[in-house]
């Protein structure tokens, strides 16, 4: 949620906050918030992909602080979109803004969209920190409230909406809470980090004593993400709003100080909607209350969730999943992170929203290479009433709306889902996806990859799903990708590796310390780059989508194969540099020849993906000549026009593990 304009005026007004010094306390933190702010305030990149393992370490750093101020962070996490829609306009809305900032940054220009995997190595730092931390069935602020005020403690975010409510300990924007910059008392030993702390009663009290149950309505008057009427419109030109002594000189901000001051002169809800709805037409008087009473139930708390039993007893119970028949195990993977909320949107909403990202807005966007696994998760879980209806109704109703890029527009896809899962006997229904055998469920996983086991055979069991990924996106990307992609990548795979062991005891830890310096003076000296290459992006961001897609079929599947650490293992910037770097020399490949084990690694992997890619391919060239050849039959010379053809094209040596990706189909 959101009111607009409403933080920027808040936070200019310094009447409404206490300096407060933050220590020895738990501390409620709004989880999408969090690293939404902490990623973008931190300066990291946002063109090529992002950079993941620098963003875990702003995570770790952020949790370090707090644990050195005795602060304990629970963290609450929205699940999955409002399922009223009352939301749907502004979602849409956001999404095309997304795409032109996207857009904008493959520019050259300015903007601010998150990299695709933002959220999952949040979750990932999480479990590693071992923060607890909790995944709402859909919007969280009202389970936030409740939880901070039964607890007595503060909420940290910088979402304008917890202005609103009557938080007993108060409220930390977080652009205010200086986690960077730890004070020290000298006397106790103890720390605190500083913070801003706005209170919803001083606000009320700089209004005239406001009546405080008034600033819901307050919110909806001003337009928050639940309701944008043209007909208020119409109240705001006719009324003549008190301004007051203000120094708002910005429109909105006069409106906002202007509302709240007239807002003072009612008692309650019900006197100040009658003044409103006296300066609409008759006619629409009715459906306008409806709608207003409506958005304000968004600031009533819910109390028939209580956070508290899960952080205690690992208890969470939402009514509207219970009512929905969402399957217990379904809402207690949601509850824990282990399922993202994308998959409750499909199983609830039949709808999901896809993540705009920095790529080449004249081609396909770059989920399509995903389609075909996005079919098979939802296969599985509109499956649950597969069995119980009719042959027509089912294929009427197996559907997802799904919203994506189409050149810089948004576009709504219906997605026809079938059932391709008729040659395994088991029975897959939603409920029972877990209870499956362990082959099972790897076969689901394999069928969806395009891999077999036996082509993981040489790469560690923590890097099989990483590695299997990287073949389906090879086999599928559009435009194709060619060997210094497929290296860089791997590259950068292992690169990860090496910091991520850079801290721990090991045989070969000079030799990681001088990888690691590589490394380092590597990526520095890339740090500004030239015009972005819209193709190595475009490829690149569909590495991401199939990662991410991948991870999330595993996840429904109960993990048949470990979950990749996507916290080191993926730096787009690095990546990206490396791109460029391989175009004109090989240097880069030598990167690990220093340390065995680290080379070993990067072969293993370069020989996975390669081998089984151009075997692939080779079978496919190999079937598309011989229909060829077929065709030609009864033609006088098109044979000896085809040899020649074929004699012209490049060659393909099997001692180069590239060679079947430099032929083109």
């Amino acid at each position: 949620m959101g009111i607009q304009g409403f933080m920027s005026f808040v936070c200019s007004e310094s009447d409404f906050f206490s300096q407060v010094k933050v220590n020895n306390t738990k501390l409620i933190i709004d989880g999408n918030n969090l690293y939404h702010t902490l990623y973008f305030d931190s300066g990291l990149d946002l063109v090529h992909g992002g950079d993941y393992d620098k963003f875990t370490d702003v995570l770790h750093k952020f949790f370090e602080s707090l644990s050195l101020c005795n602060i304990q962070a629970y963290v609450v996490f929205d699940g999955g979109c409002d399922i009223s829609d009352k939301k749907l306009e502004t979602q849409k809305q956001r999404i095309r803004d997304k795409i032109k900032m996207a857009q904008s940054l493959a520019d050259g220009k300015g903007g601010s969209v998150l990299p695709l995997l933002s959220r999952e190595v949040c979750i990932q730092v999480l479990r590693d920190l071992k923060v607890p931390f909790v995944q709402c069935f859909s919007e969280a602020d009202r389970e936030i409230v409740a939880l901070a005020n039964l607890w007595d403690c503060p909420v940290l975010s910088f979402d304008s909406d917890f202005c609103i409510f009557d938080l007993k300990a108060g409220y930390y924007p977080q652009k205010s809470f200086q986690w960077k910059n730890i004070i020290s008392i000298k006397e106790t030993q103890e720390c605190y980090i500083s913070a801003r702390c706005f209170s919803a009663q001083k606000l009320c009290r700089v209004y005239n004593n406001l009546n405080i149950v008034l600033l819901p309505f307050f919110a909806v008057l001003t337009g928050n993400d639940y309701i944008s009427l043209p007909a208020l419109e119409t109240f705001f030109s006719k009324i003549h709003l008190p301004v007051g002594n203000s120094n708002h000189s910005r429109r909105r901000h006069a409106r906002i100080h202007g509302l709240l001051n007239w807002l003072s002169t009612f008692s309650d809800v019900e006197e100040a909607m009658e003044n409103v709805l006296n300066y609409l037409r008759a006619k629409d008087r009715d459906s306008v209350r409806r709608l207003l009473y409506s958005a304000m139930e968004e600031y009533s708390l819910d109390k028939t969730v209580n956070l508290e039993q899960f952080f205690l007893k690992g208890l969470y119970v939402s009514p509207t999943a219970v009512k929905l028949k969402v399957p217990e195990w379904v809402q207690i993977a949601l509850s824990r992170g282990q399922l993202p909320p994308l998959l409750s949107d499909v199983l609830v909403l039949r709808r999901v929203f896809l993540h705009a990202q920095v790529e080449d807005i004249k081609k396909a966007s770059a989920h399509f290479i995903t389609k075909p696994v996005r079919i098979l998760i939802y296969a599985l879980l509109l499956n649950s009433s597969h069995d119980s209806q009719p042959e027509s109704q089912r294929q009427k109703e197996l559907y997802v709306n799904e919203f994506d890029r189409l050149e810089n527009n948004l576009r709504r896809s219906k997605v026809e889902i079938s059932y391709p899962f008729d040659d395994i006997s088991e029975d897959l229904s939603l409920s029972k996806l877990p209870q499956l055998p362990l082959e099972i469920r790897l076969k689901l996983l394999l069928r969806g990859l395009g891999v077999k086991m036996n082509d993981l055979e040489s790469v560690p069991p923590s890097y099989k799903l990483l590695l299997a990924i990287v073949c389906y996106w090879i086999r599928e990307a559009e435009p194709k990708v060619k060997p210094y992609h497929v290296k860089a990548l791997i590259i950068g795979i292992v690169c990860g590796e090496a910091c991520s062991m850079h801290n721990k005891p090991d045989e070969h830890e000079e030799a990681l310390t001088l990888v690691c310096e590589q490394i380092r003076k590597m990526r520095s000296g890339g740090a500004q780059h030239k015009r972005l290459n819209l193709e190595d992006a475009h490829i690149l961001c569909q590495w991401q989508c199939c990662l991410h897609i991948f991870i999330h079929f595993n996840q429904l599947l109960s993990t048949p194969l470990p979950e990749p650490d996507i916290t080191r293992l993926y730096s787009g910037s690095l990546v990206y540099l490396l791109t460029q770097k391989l175009k004109t020399s090989a240097s880069s490949e030598d990167l690990f020849k220093s340390c065995p084990s680290l080379e070993k690694l990067y072969q293993d992997c370069i020989h996975t993906a390669m081998s089984t890619i151009t075997q692939q391919r080779l079978q496919s060239r190999t079937k598309a000549t011989t229909s060829k050849k077929k065709g030609n039959k009864g033609k006088k010379g098109s044979n000896l026009k085809g040899v020649r053809a074929l004699e012209n094209q490049p060659q393909c040596e099997f001692s180069n593990r590239f060679a079947g990706l430099a032929v083109e189909d």
